[in-house]
């Protein structure tokens, strides 16, 4: 038998509370500098507890060949990536309108 979502009620495969998160944040993507003048691209905005960051995490380095990490709430990706992350963003079922770049 499978596991019920606390949430929705639904079935694991069923459950839509993910998608329902992605449509309602509000997320903003800029670029830091860090030591010896390294740059980051910041994710702010996402609620870890509604999606999953370290997956998000994962799945950006492997596309972007790049490092990065979780840090509270935020995603830190090693170089300048804004476009390409955007672009992601929207392809895993985030709303265009509602990602900001700084």
């Amino acid at each position: 038998m499978s596991e019920i979502c606390s949430t929705c009620g639904l079935p694991k495969e069923l459950c839509v509370c993910e998608t329902i998160a992605k449509e309602s944040q509000r997320i903003v993507i800029s670029i830091i500098k860090k030591k010896f003048g390294k740059k980051y691209t910041v994710i702010k905005g996402i609620d870890s507890k509604q999606i999953n960051l370290k997956e998000i995490t994962k799945q950006l380095k492997n596309k972007l060949a790049c490092g990065g990490t979780v840090k509270g709430n935020e995603i830190e990706l090693q170089g300048d990536h804004k476009q390409k992350v955007r672009l992601f963003l929207i392809e895993i079922g985030f709303m265009p309108e509602t990602i900001d770049i700084r």
